[in-house]
């Protein structure tokens, strides 16, 4: 039934495999937690749905934002089930996600001083400070998101050119960079020092066996090990927190939202309008603006 759903969501909606894999994994984990045989899906009740959406805060720990993007994945499979008559009908539309309030969900990631602590904690000659640098100087340089700095591959660096190769799942293609040194060195001396040999086409692997691409869980590990100990204020020490540093801190030095947008591979200007907000400093600032005689 999910995979029927997904090919659906593919061929009807146009929505990437990126997206798509993660409503997958929030189906699955909510028919295997709320429906079994003496539970089957055709009698699923909207007591049942409320249950399980209840559980992931006060169980699962779930922001409210969270939750919220779980109950829409929930109402879109409830949606094409009952079309297909696998479930009672109406079941979708009595789904209740949380409501978010303004300013409520705004992008956090460690100030750009962090930023730099953190990179200088990597200046070493450990392989795991090798390997580490690489992957902090691309995800705090290029801001890019976790599957797109696991799925770089080898061939997506033209080192005769100084040209690097993002490919952007959320959009399904890929975007050209400049491979500035700063970022380049650190990430050849990683090919050339460090990483395993291996069959794989990934640049990043695992140091110990079995050597495979680095996982999801393996990156958050890394960044937020290190990141931890020097912002211990925030709520997020993961890959992304370093993508809303990376935001922040190129409007701070003047760019445009524009600007922004097009480095982040953000699809849509709303993507990136939210960063506007972040700089309070900025704002108390304006607000604060002597206007003199003009009033």
């Amino acid at each position: 039934m999910v995979q029927e759903f997904a090919d659906y969501m593919i061929r009807e909606r146009g929505l990437s495999q990126h997206t798509l894999d993660i409503q997958c994994w929030i189906i699955n984990d909510f028919l295997r937690r709320s429906c079994d045989r003496s539970h089957p899906l055709n009698e699923l009740s909207v007591a049942r749905i409320d249950k399980a959406i209840a559980l992931k805060g006060s169980r699962d720990g779930y922001t409210r934002r969270s939750i919220r993007h779980y109950a829409e994945s929930l109402r879109s499979f409830l949606r094409y089930a009952e079309r297909r008559e696998w479930c009672p009908a109406g079941l979708a539309i009595a789904v209740k996600a949380p409501r978010l309030y303004t300013d409520e969900t705004l992008p956090a990631g460690p100030s750009w001083e962090d930023v730099q602590r953190l990179l200088a904690d990597t200046e070493g000659d450990r392989p795991t400070d090798i390997r580490d640098r690489a992957i902090l100087m691309l995800l705090a340089v290029y801001g890019l998101r976790s599957a797109e700095l696991r799925g770089l591959r080898l061939e997506d660096f033209d080192w005769d050119k100084e040209l690097i190769h993002i490919t952007r799942p959320k959009q399904r293609k890929a975007q050209l960079y400049p491979l500035v040194p700063i970022v380049g060195e650190p990430v050849l001396r990683y090919l050339t020092e460090v990483r395993p040999r291996s069959s794989y086409r990934e640049v990043f692997l695992t140091s110990q066996a079995p050597i495979q691409p680095l996982s999801k869980a393996g990156l958050w590990h890394i960044v937020g090990r290190r990141l931890r100990p020097l912002s211990a204020s925030l709520k997020h020490h993961g890959p992304h927190s370093l993508r809303h540093a990376c935001a922040t801190h190129l409007l701070a030095q003047g760019l445009t939202l524009k600007e922004v947008g097009d480095h982040l591979g953000h699809r849509s200007p709303s993507a990136t309008r939210t960063y506007a907000k972040v700089d309070i400093v900025g704002l108390r600032q304006v607000a604060e603006f002597e206007l003199g005689g003009l009033l």
